[in-house]
């Protein structure tokens, strides 16, 4: 068998506690991922979901276990690994465009200016603003900066691309347009993607596999939810495949009434799960207003 992407092994960070002790966010985290594949993961707040991105960026350091992505084990920040983070992180002196061409250039400082000012241009185009490419961040909204934000992560082309809850701080228009400029790029591109997310519904419409954590200290990823709709996927139809409903369910279940106690599989791998094959949760899940409301604010 061909080893996948990337594999994660035995992922744990321990801090002190502050009374001579250690507190363990997470421990034992063990996945992998295929080349092209979208996943997101949802958790509790404080079950350490950003600290294992920041890790597969290079960012943070694990206390246990290793990353490999492609045969190469993770140690620091690299350009085959491109960071979209909650809070744009635009260079605020400088233009929409030459936000992509800052990054453009120092993944290819080979290409002519005339094919960075073409490819910059053109991942603009795909997230609608080629409208404002001469427009400095301050001119922008805060969804025209996330927008530059995607474009600048996917310019790149990174064979890892890790989004921190990139639509948290956006209103709900605006997010569920920026959801679907990031589902036709990324059904153009197929990078694989690894995307922190507290929004169910926005898991089922991006992602191939969604990871569940259990809540920390000591968190785990539990379980490893396979959505079986197929793509292309579109906001405004997903809902009529009855494969959704069956995992929006599941999901709800397990992040309300089961994040507490859920286990992986003995050998700490996450117990694999498809809710459209017939395990979904109760009905009652979805149709109670305090536990849909506590599942969208989940991680809040």
């Amino acid at each position: 068998m061909s080893k996948p992407f990337l594999q994660v092994d035995g992922l744990s960070k321990v801090y002190p506690d502050g009374q001579g002790g250690e507190l363990t966010v997470f421990e034992d985290i063990r996945f992998a991922l295929e080349k092209g594949e979208f996943v997101c993961i949802i958790g509790h707040s404080g079950c350490g979901k950003s600290t294992i991105l920041n890790v597969l960026a290079g960012l943070d350091e694990a206390s246990a276990g290793n990353v490999v992505m492609n045969g190469k084990e993770i140690k620091g920040p690299g350009l085959e690994r491109g960071v979209v983070f909650q809070n744009y992180s635009l260079l605020p002196w400088k233009t929409t465009l030459n936000n992509i061409v800052f990054a453009v250039r120092a993944r290819w400082p080979g290409w002519s200016k005339e094919k960075v000012k073409e490819h910059s241009e053109r991942y603009l185009k795909m997230v609608g603003l080629d409208h404002a490419l001469n427009r400095k961040p301050s001119q922008l909204s805060g969804g025209m900066r996330q927008r530059v934000s995607i474009a600048r992560a996917f310019a790149t082309q990174p064979e890892l691309l890790l989004l921190d809850e990139p639509f948290g701080a956006l209103d709900a228009l605006t997010r569920g347009v920026i959801q679907d400029e990031l589902v036709k790029i990324w059904e153009e591109t197929r990078q694989t993607v690894f995307m922190i997310t507290h929004d169910v519904d926005e898991a089922i419409l991006l992602s191939d596999r969604i990871f569940l954590m259990s809540n920390g200290p000591n968190a785990r990823i539990a379980e490893s939810v396979k959505v079986n709709i197929p793509h292309p996927r579109a906001r405004a139809t997903i809902f009529q495949n009855p494969a959704y409903h069956k995992t929006r369910d599941y999901l709800v279940d397990f992040l309300v009434n089961r994040s507490g106690s859920a286990t992986p599989e003995e050998d700490g791998s996450p117990r694999r799960v498809e809710p459209a094959a017939g395990n979904g949760a109760p009905a009652s899940t979805v149709t109670d207003p305090e536990t849909e409301s506590t599942a969208r604010a989940v991680n809040a």
